[in-house]
């Protein structure tokens, strides 16, 4: 049995990025540990949606632990830094805020973590953190570093695959069955080209585990968005495959398993 410890900025980022990696891991099981950086407590969240006096951040802790029962994950924890808002907000600035924080001292808690689990692998984001938002910039620098300072022998940064959301993009284009769906708009900023990921989990199995986990984030994704109402067909072109790049692998695609002989 091996560990994947898996790190993510705010809820609900588990599920969307790695969920299906996170559930295929425990059903080979494997131990799987979720770490978030945040408890989002800058996210939008529809009127009424929480009690009277409900900080959003104890609704959204909640609602991690929810989906990491899901996605079979063995252990839940928060890094207790602030969650910096979009790019470019005063919240970026705020003092607590993860954008804010020392990397090195961020590193560390995360790498406690890593060696008290004897992680055999993590995975966090990309340099630019998928599409530029500060504290999924962060978890690039910070989780990069912890796995350093941890030892940690196999870290992945999960991304986007540009080249595949763009085919996508054109093959369910107007008049197809997403037509009236209000999808992102992806550009030049979203993940990175096909020609440096080194990682494809065919995770295609555990859709419906991924979708239901991405239900239980309801403060965040409302039965009416993109991610719900997408035909099944569509969801699982734009999430059937999660993409990883491993430094010192490739070029292109050598792994389809992150625990793959461990």
């Amino acid at each position: 049995m091996a560990t994947l410890v898996t790190f993510h900025a705010h809820p609900d980022d588990e599920c969307i990025g790695c969920g299906g990696t996170m559930r295929k891991a425990h059903e080979q099981g494997h131990r799987v540990v979720l770490v978030v950086a945040t408890r989002g407590e800058h996210g939008e969240v529809p009127d009424g949606l929480l009690l009277e006096g409900e900080p959003l951040s104890q609704r959204r802790v909640a609602e991690t632990y929810a989906s990491a029962e899901i996605l079979g994950a063995d252990r839940v924890e928060f890094l207790d830094y602030v969650d910096s808002g979009m790019m470019g907000e005063p919240n970026n600035d705020e003092p607590g805020s993860f954008w804010t924080a020392s990397v090195e001292a961020a590193a560390e808690r995360l790498a406690a973590i890593l060696r008290e689990e004897q992680a055999d692998a993590l995975t966090c984001y990309d340099d630019n953190g998928g599409y530029g938002h500060p504290d999924h910039i962060q978890v690039h620098r910070v989780g990069l570093r912890a796995g350093a300072l941890a030892g940690t022998p196999r870290v992945y940064q999960n991304t986007i695959n540009r080249d595949h959301l763009m085919r996508g993009m054109r093959l369910f284009a107007e008049g197809s069955a997403t037509s009236g769906i209000e999808v992102p708009e992806p550009n030049r900023e979203f993940g990175k080209p096909e020609s440096v990921i080194t990682t494809a989990v065919d995770v295609t199995p555990y859709l419906a585990l991924k979708r239901q986990a991405m239900r239980a984030h309801a403060s965040q994704i409302g039965e009416q968005s993109f991610f719900l109402t997408l035909p099944d067909e569509a969801f699982a072109f734009a999430f059937g495959t999660e993409w990883f790049i491993r430094e010192g692998q490739g070029p292109g695609v050598t792994e389809t398993d992150l625990l793959a002989g461990l």
